[in-house]
């Protein structure tokens, strides 16, 4: 059996991922252990590399009994009451909160403020419980709304104004979408252009990707937020997608004589990964 490979230049780390590996990584080359508040990136195999260096992931019942120590911030960010338990308990912190993420909590944090006095509603488009969504509704003392689909549209009130902001890592076409529906349901609503950059430009040239091959193997963690979202990217253009977290999930009935197989992946997703998989490939009928 004969198959081309090709990985997606543009898939791997976003910048804000890359950021945080690499400061763990310079910190474990010259300390046995790290802490890290959740997981710094959603995918085992990465975690796996990681906690073999020393890096140990805490919850925040495990941090409120952290004294003295090292911990991380991940790129997804933390709400002010973080901080604020940090420097109660005498925790040093290697803040590495995105710099995309940073502004949308200063934006979420200065709209929040300025709309109390009118009883306007923060209204924030993602995933209830996300690390990223509890960041942002933390900049407005706990009272934003979230919402994750246009299913809960009538959780909002239309007679008071609405700031509606979106999750970095969403869909742009679906916050589009949403935020038509919120102005024609409120009359004043005002829609923050909060999706990251690199995240956005990702989602048109991953349909192309999708189209121009005949297999895509998706490989992320399960818990990724945007593996979720670029999986289902990919497989509504191209029905043959499959999603994996790591080689010994490849089934050799995904592919056929002549198939053009492209591998891409979340911006939890390693280069490395995405190289074994198509190692993988290659290897089974090469």
């Amino acid at each position: 059996m004969k198959l081309s490979v090709e990985i997606d230049p543009g898939s791997g780390f976003c910048n804000g991922v890359v950021r945080a590996v690499r400061q763990a990584e310079e910190y474990l080359s010259h300390e046995r252990q790290l802490y890290s508040l959740g997981a710094i990136v959603h995918n085992t195999l990465e975690l796996e590399r990681l906690e073999s260096k020393g890096l140990k992931i805490l919850s925040l019942e495990e941090v409120r009994r952290l004294r003295g120590e090292t911990l991380l911030i991940r790129a997804h960010g933390e709400p002010p009451s973080t901080y604020a338990l940090a420097k109660e308990n005498g925790i040093r912190i290697i803040d590495c909160t995105c710099p995309v993420v940073l502004r949308l909590q200063q934006s979420v944090r200065e709209v929040y403020q300025s709309m109390k006095s009118t009883g306007g509603q923060v209204v924030i488009f993602g995933r209830a419980g996300h690390a990223e969504v509890n960041g942002l509704v933390g900049q407005t003392e706990g009272n934003a709304l979230v919402i994750g689909s246009l299913d809960e549209l009538d959780r909002i009130d239309p007679e008071r104004p609405v700031a509606l902001f979106s999750q970095t890592t969403k869909d742009p076409v679906e916050y589009a979408r949403l935020c038509k529906a919120v102005e024609a349901r409120c009359a004043h609503t005002v829609c923050f252009d909060t999706i990251c950059r690199q995240v956005a430009s990702r989602h048109k040239l991953l349909v192309d990707f999708a189209r121009n091959h005949s297999v895509i193997l998706f490989v992320s963690g399960r818990e990724s937020s945007n593996g979720k979202v670029l999986y289902d990217l990919c497989r509504n253009e191209n029905p043959r997608t499959f999603l994996v977290e790591d080689v010994s999930c490849l089934e050799p009935s995904w592919f056929h004589d002549g198939d053009s197989v492209g591998i891409c992946g979340a911006t939890s997703t390693p280069k490395w990964q995405l190289e074994e998989a198509a190692a993988k490939v290659s290897s089974l009928f090469g």
